[in-house]
């Protein structure tokens, strides 16, 4: 009783009725509003208290189940369902991707434990999970009126992708990691509104969209075009070459690595040390770089290792 009355004292300010007088629509609403609600940036302690709290009150039902009436049972089952979401959005303690069957299912399972329900809450759509690249789930997003909980899952999508990023492509994910930290840390300083970072996002995520998509019209892998990306960074470089000539030694640098990799890459400074005594080689038979931009060796090199330390032989 104590831990149920803590939790109610957590979300002072959100009437969650409907979740007890509605249907399973009125019901999954509730529940994202009410996390929506906690994850409002003046609530962050209480939503790390909530998320201690909440799961507190699940181990102490636990133990007297049987004892408690069922309204208690039907409130702590509420509150259970939204820290479940909160944990899984914010990617707390499990770091699982988010997966929509699977927090409609826990849910469901909460409310049948507790109350009488039938049927599946979809809590937004019946898409099997969260996609960046759905621009159909983007624009639901862009409508939501939880605007905190958009502004969180947007955050954590764009988040997923730099992360492949950082193990695929040093330049993307420099690029984007700054945008969406910028974008971040204007919204943490009140510099932005909910609805003007969302729209910042969206407008990332296009991007990072669209960046997926480069690959396909310069006729290169992804592996291809994170080495197109370390060679163009400098942009006056393609000035001074034919686009052709660049793709012609994105895919010679690529084969080159492709058939040169060991094991030992990652494991010896020599072989390092040979690695880029040979990719230094290639780039200056096909004199690269333009004289006075000496630097952009140095993000090529970068690339190169990256490709070698997160690719299997």
């Amino acid at each position: 009783m104590e831990k149920l009355e803590v939790c109610r004292d957590l979300l002072h300010g959100y009437d969650y009725s409907s979740f007890f007088t509605g249907n399973e629509l009125t019901a999954g609403r509730a529940i994202t509003g009410a996390v929506n609600f906690l994850l409002d940036l003046s609530r962050d302690e209480k939503k790390e208290n909530y998320a201690k709290e909440a799961l507190l009150l699940k181990q102490a039902l636990s133990l007297c189940s049987s004892l408690a009436q069922p309204q208690e049972r039907e409130e702590a089952a509420f509150f259970e369902a939204v820290r479940v979401l909160l944990m899984r959005i914010t990617n707390q303690g499990g770091g699982k991707k988010l997966s929509l069957p699977e927090i409609n299912a826990r849910i469901n399972e909460l409310l049948k434990q507790s109350i009488k329900s039938d049927g599946v809450i979809n809590l937004f759509s019946d898409k099997e999970e969260f996609s960046l690249f759905d621009p159909k789930f983007l624009e639901e997003i862009s409508r939501m009126k939880e605007k905190n909980l958009a502004v969180e899952l947007l955050k954590r999508l764009i988040a997923e992708q730099v992360q492949v990023y950082k193990r695929t492509n040093v330049v993307k994910s420099e690029k984007f990691s700054e945008i969406m930290q910028s974008a971040m840390n204007r919204y943490l300083n009140g510099m932005l509104t909910n609805e003007q970072v969302i729209q910042e996002m969206l407008n990332l995520a296009k991007q990072i969209r669209e960046a997926n998509k480069e690959g396909q019209d310069l006729g290169l892998t992804a592996d291809e075009l994170a080495f197109y990306d370390a060679i163009t960074k400098p942009q006056a470089i393609k000035d001074f070459y034919e686009n052709e000539e660049l793709i012609a030694i994105t895919k010679e640098l690529a084969d080159t690595l492709r058939k040169n990799k060991t094991i030992d890459w990652q494991q010896r400074d020599s072989a390092r040390a040979k690695m880029r005594m040979m990719i230094k080689k290639l780039l200056k038979k096909h004199r690269y770089p333009p004289e006075g931009m000496e630097d952009a060796v140095q993000t090529v090199m970068t690339q190169c290792e990256l490709w070698t330390d997160n690719t299997d032989m």
